[in-house]
Parts: structure tokens; C-alpha cells; sequence
């Protein structure tokens, strides 16, 4: 029987037709396979980023008080607010044909793969900005083969779920560029002190230059090595059409200005301030730490930075050089707003990071204004007389309480509440609560913004019980903002990254007291800078109506005050332990108060207190206490709540008995300098 072999040519092409109908049938299953991937992978969610942001925060005029970042100094802005320039600068350098490939290109990954597999190595990088992108975003920057695998996947999931400009736009604001600085916004403030969006060609091809070396190529490190490496970039963007021959050539020729490097030992403004904004932060608005420090947060504060330089000049050239371990703190605030206008916790934060503007002190005779708050409410007058003179007073079943004035001094005679404000006469002073009770004065200062617990004792009438200068001042503000208790703030308003708003500050104010009693306070408070006040060595230094009252024990120096603008508090004394000398470090406290609220007001126009209705203007006779008329020699101008006032006229001074009394008439309808003249005149 005879075998009919095949012949060849029909057995090879029986073969190729197997082989094609294989391949067709491979790269339709390899198709499929890709589909299945690409659908799998745009289905699956990308792995959750965090893109850590600075925090900045603001003073009252929009100038930066700080930037938190921790070492990752970023502030993410939008592609449109990058200069062109850049964009292309960055495209050029990084990944050319980054706008062609759909996340990896293929040509510098088989070449990558090519030179490790022939060094057995994993050196070679062929990512493309994609890539880059993912490993930034999810990944870590190990050199092994499973994470080059995930790192393609996960830019494969990055090109479906993302336009180019989308990619780009993260890609640069998440690269690093040196020197803590994140992102192009970051880089572009930190070597040229200018906007993403305003760098000139020639900046623009320098940072993108930094990326592939941010040390080496740093221009802060090595000009040289930086401006060879421009010049790399440059041409670049020439070869990819971007620029022209011209242009690189002007462009490297460009004298670059970069910014000025920050002195690290350089005093920061407000440092003691910027602690308690963070407190707050975290504490009142229930931001983590997470957040704060790397949210890109946008905190504007009532800060105004120029007033809270005034502070601390003026404590730094007051308190002595050669004894640094006197403290003081300083608070500032605006009564009519509660807006915290500057806030000095220490005389050096360096040395000591705790804020005394908190701290609790005994405040001493700075106390007594919220005691004769109360007196007034309670049917005391200006005029209410008491005797000055050593007293023991018996409380709570025969304990013995024995205060003394100041250096021993007394009148040995009936002296008015006036006066007693002005000398700030002890004696008067635990009277006055024995007559109101020492709880009635824990109720005032409660009700006025004191929130410290007090001991209902007599000795509270002398400022026995710790307060902080923070208190002391919302309490002295209700007092010039006509018993309107203002609740202080410190933030206006907080914004995230995308400016939404998470919180946002409005003065809360509740009238706690009746104008009529605060006015009074007030009017008789301006007599401590009159000649015989506790304050008066300061009066000169001050060209406006202020009011206030000084304090001070043997371990502490006070003076709190106002304006109708400004209520200012400072405390002076040793944190723990010694005593204050009275004559030397006693006035350091009074000297600060004056020369800082001077400065600060600097600007603004002298302003006078207003009264109320129903409060009503006499003239007194000083010895006598009743109306004065025009024959006695030294009339005083006083307040009092209507139907209060003396109506008796003095006739003392008058050059016959049968002559009538003609009264001096007070200037309620006074113009404004008419009562400035009258503030002005000595003794008033």
C-alpha cells in the first residue's frame, strides 16, 4: 500500500494558520484580560491620601503671624495659579511625552528593565510623572519589584480616574523641592518670596530644576551646580518646543533675586499669643493636632501686629537687663468687641514658654473697683464718707481681722469714696464689704466676668483671692463698656484648604450691670492718675482720659485700665517664691502701662468717657462735700446717679451770710473741647 506524504509547503502553512488562529486567539484572551484589568482596576477606589498642607495663621490685618507645617512646609493652589512657565518647565524635565503615555512609558521602562535585569539591579527609575505621583501619594520609596508593580497599577488607576491637567496639578503640589518646602506655592515662597503663579521663566525653570536633587541642586547650597542645572531644563523646554534658542539663552541670563534666608535665631512676633491659639484650636473648635498642624488650615486672629510689637518693645526696654528673672505678662483687648488686640506672657519665650497673661495672682488693690462696683448698686455715693484709720474688724464668731494702708499711712478722718479710690485707702475698703457682705462682692465679680473661685472673706475686698490678668481684664472691660459684659475672642474665623468655613467668631456682649453705676466707677477711677493717685508718677507720659487702678502685694505689681478704645492689663513679679522690692520694681508695672498704652493709641484721637442718661454733673466743694458755689476756691466736678447728688450748696466760702449761693454750673451741654479742658484742669 503506497504512503502519500504531505508536502511541506502545505504542512508550514497549516502551521502558520495554527500559529494565527493561536496569536488571535492570545491577544483577543490578552485583550480581554486588559479590559478585565482596566475595568477592575477604574471600579476599585484609589487608596485613601493625605496630602499634609501648612497652617497658616493671621493677624488682624491679613499679615502671616505664623506657618505650621513640622518639616512639610505646602500650600496646595490650583494648576491655573502656577505660572505656564512652570507647568512646562516641569513637564519638560520630568516626563516628556507625560500628555502621549496612559501612565508609564513604555520605551524608558523596557530600557529600565533592560539595564537592571543586565545588572541584576534595581537602580535604574523610568517613572513617569504618573508614577511619581503614586509613589508619593501611597507609597513608600523602596526599590524592589513589588512596589514598581503596584506603583504601575496604581498610576494606571490614577490616569482613569484623573485628566492629565488633574494628575499634574497633584503632581506639584506634592513634590518635594527642598528645604521643608512642598508643592510649587511652598517652593516659590521659599527661593523667590513670590506666588506659584508670578515666577518668570528663568525662576520658573530653577525650581523645577530642584526636584531631581533637592539638596544638590538647592541654589540656598550651590548656586553653580543649581544654574548648570537650570540650563538642563531649559533646553529641555526647547527641545520639546516649548521655548525658543532666544529664549533659553535670556533666560539663563537672568540675574535670579532669591529671598533672603530667615535668621532661625530671630525673636518671633507674638509666641505666647500663637500658644493660645492653638489651645483653642484643639480645645474650643475640637480640631486635632493632625489637622492643625498639617490641614492647611487658615486661622485669622483679632491680632493687630502692630500694637503687639508696641508691647513687646515696650517690655523689653522698661524691665531691667541684669535681672532676668522678673516676669510680667500683658493683655490687651478691645472692650467694645472683645477682640484680643495683644498678649505678652513673659519677658522671654525662649527661656520660658508659660503664659502669665493666665497665670493666678493676687491682684491687691486692683480688686477693689468690682467691691465699689457693687457699693454703688447698694446706695453708695462718691461722697460716702468713712473714717481711715487703723482697724480691727471681727468675722465669723470673733476671728480678728487687721488690715493696714500702705506704708501706714491714714487720714485719721471721714474721707469719700472718691478718695478712697485715688489712695487706695484699705480701711475704707474692708468697710465697705463688712457693709455689703463679702459674698455680694463674690456675686459682682462673678456676674462681671470673673470666673476664679473666690473666698467670701473681708480680706477679698483687698485682692487676697488669685485672679488672672486675663479675667481682671474682661472685668475691667465691662466697666468702660457701660456694664456690658464681653465675652473675649482671639479667632475670627477658621477656614479648611478649600476655604469652608469651620468656624467663625462674633462678639457675644449680655448687660450685666446698669450703665449709670460703671459711669461713676469709671469717672472716679480717672482720679488715680491725679496728683495723690497711685498712679499719678505715670500721669505725665499720658496725653489722654484714661482710667484704671493699680495693685500690689508683696509679691505682685498690677495695673489694669482703659480707654473708651483699649482695656490693658500688666502684671509684674517673680513666678514663684521672692518678693517684690516695692520701691524699685513696683513702678515697672505702672511705667509699661503708661508708655504702652500711649504707643498703642498713637494713631487714634483722644477719646473721653461718655455718660449715660441718668447720670447727672456737679460741682462739689473738696472740703465741705456740698454744691459748690463760685466763691469756693477749689470746686471738683463729680458724677452721680440722678436724685443722689448733694442739694445742699457749701456756705463756707461765702463773703456774707445774707449774700445767696450762686452754684457753679456743670458742663452737661459742654462741646468736646470745652470737656477736654475741663479734664485737662489740674486737680479734676
Amino acid at each position: 500500500m503506497e504512503v502519500i506524504r504531505e508536502a511541506p509547503l502545505i504542512r508550514y502553512l497549516r502551521w502558520i494558520k495554527k500559529f494565527i488562529k493561536f496569536s488571535i486567539l492570545s491577544l483577543l484572551c490578552v485583550s480581554f484580560a486588559i479590559l478585565l484589568l482596566l475595568l477592575f482596576l477604574r471600579s476599585q477606589p484609589l487608596p485613601v491620601a493625605s496630602i499634609n498642607q501648612t497652617t497658616t495663621i493671621f493677624a488682624s490685618d491679613g499679615k502671616v503671624l505664623d506657618t505650621l507645617h513640622r518639616g512639610e512646609n505646602r500650600f496646595v493652589v490650583p494648576l491655573s495659579q502656577m505660572a505656564p512657565s512652570l507647568v512646562d518647565a516641569t513637564v519638560a524635565i520630568e516626563d516628556r511625552s507625560f500628555r502621549e503615555h496612559y501612565g508609564f512609558d513604555f520605551k524608558r521602562l523596557a530600557m529600565a528593565v533592560y539595564i537592571d535585569l543586565k545588572t541584576m539591579d534595581k537602580r535604574q527609575g523610568a517613572s513617569t510623572i504618573t508614577q511619581q505621583l503614586a509613589r508619593n501619594l501611597y507609597l513608600s520609596h523602596e526599590k524592589t519589584w513589588e512596589r514598581k508593580i503596584r506603583e504601575a497599577l496604581l498610576a494606571i488607576q490614577l490616569e482613569l480616574n484623573y485628566s492629565k491637567d488633574e494628575i499634574l496639578e497633584m503632581y506639584m503640589n506634592q513634590i518635594y523641592y527642598g528645604h521643608s518646602a512642598y508643592g510649587a506655592q511652598a517652593a516659590a515662597q521659599t527661593y523667590f518670596g513670590k506666588d506659584a503663579k508670578d515666577l518668570t521663566l528663568a525662576e520658573s525653570a530653577m525650581l523645577a530644576s530642584i526636584p531631581k536633587g533637592p539638596t544638590y541642586y538647592s541654589p540656598f547650597v550651590d548656586f553653580e551646580k543649581a544654574k548648570g542645572r537650570q540650563r538642563v531644563t531649559l533646553q529641555a523646554m526647547q527641545r520639546a518646543g516649548y521655548i525658543t534658542a532666544e529664549q533659553v539663552e535670556q533666560a539663563y541670563a537672568e540675574p535670579l533675586k532669591l529671598k533672603e534666608r530667615k535668621n532661625q535665631e530671630a525673636t518671633e512676633s507674638a509666641p505666647y499669643f500663637r500658644d493660645y491659639i492653638a489651645s483653642l484650636v484643639k480645645s474650643k473648635y475640637g480640631i486635632d493636632e493632625e489637622m492643625f498642624i498639617h490641614g492647611g488650615l487658615k486661622i485669622h486672629t483679632t491680632l493687630d501686629a502692630a500694637m503687639q510689637k508696641k508691647a513687646e518693645e515696650t517690655i523689653a526696654s522698661i524691665l531691667p537687663k541684669d535681672n532676668s528673672e522678673l516676669q510680667t505678662a500683658l493683655i490687651a483687648m478691645e472692650p467694645g468687641t472683645g477682640k484680643i488686640k495683644a498678649m505678652v506672657g513673659g519677658r522671654d519665650y525662649k527661656k520660658s514658654q508659660y503664659n502669665r497673661v493666665f497665670s493666678k495672682r493676687q491682684p491687691g488693690s486692683a480688686f477693689k473697683p468690682i467691691l465699689y462696683l457693687a457699693a454703688l448698686q447698694n446706695g453708695f455715693t462718691p461722697l460716702t464718707l468713712m473714717k481711715s484709720e487703723p482697724t480691727v474688724f471681727t468675722y465669723d464668731n470673733n476671728k480678728q481681722y487687721i488690715p493696714r494702708n500702705f506704708g501706714d499711712r491714714y487720714a485719721h478722718d471721714f474721707i469719700s469714696l472718691q478718695q478712697a479710690i485715688a489712695t487706695s485707702d484699705n480701711i475704707y475698703a474692708v468697710k465697705t464689704i463688712e457693709q455689703l457682705s463679702p459674698q455680694k462682692l463674690v456675686e459682682q465679680a462673678n456676674q462681671i466676668g470673673i470666673e476664679s473661685t473666690l473666698q467670701p472673706v473681708p480680706s477679698l475686698a483687698l485682692g487676697t483671692s488669685p485672679v488672672s490678668p486675663y479675667e481682671l481684664t474682661v472685668a475691667y472691660g465691662t466697666i468702660v463698656n457701660k456694664g456690658e459684659l464681653v465675652k473675649p475672642i482671639a479667632i475670627t474665623r477658621i477656614e479648611d484648604s478649600e476655604g469652608n468655613v469651620l468656624a467663625e467668631e462674633q462678639p457675644k456682649k449680655s448687660q450685666v450691670v446698669d450703665p449709670v453705676y460703671t459711669a461713676l466707677l469709671t469717672h472716679m477711677m480717672q482720679s488715680v492718675f491725679d496728683r495723690g493717685g497711685t498712679a499719678y508718677r505715670v500721669a505725665n507720659e499720658l496725653n489722654r482720659p484714661v482710667a484704671g487702678k493699680t495693685g500690689t502685694t508683696d509679691y505682685d505689681a498690677w495695673l489694669s485700665g482703659f480707654t473708651p478704645q483699649l482695656v490693658t492689663t500688666v502684671w509684674l513679679g517673680y513666678d514663684e517664691g521672692r518678693k517684690l522690692d516695692d520701691i524699685k520694681e513696683g513702678i515697672f508695672a505702672k511705667q509699661i502701662w503708661a508708655k504702652f498704652m500711649e504707643s498703642a493709641l498713637k494713631d487714634q484721637p483722644p477719646a473721653l468717657f461718655e455718660m449715660p442718661a441718668g447720670v447727672v454733673s456737679v460741682y462739689i466743694d473738696r472740703e465741705s462735700g456740698k454744691l459748690a458755689t463760685e466763691h469756693c476756691p477749689n470746686p471738683q466736678l463729680l458724677y452721680f446717679a440722678a436724685g443722689t447728688e448733694p442739694q445742699e450748696y457749701c456756705t463756707d466760702h461765702l463773703p456774707s451770710t445774707s449774700e445767696p449761693a450762686t452754684p457753679v454750673k456743670p458742663p452737661d451741654k459742654a462741646s468736646f473741647w470745652q470737656r477736654m479742658g475741663n479734664w485737662w484742669k489740674p486737680g479734676q
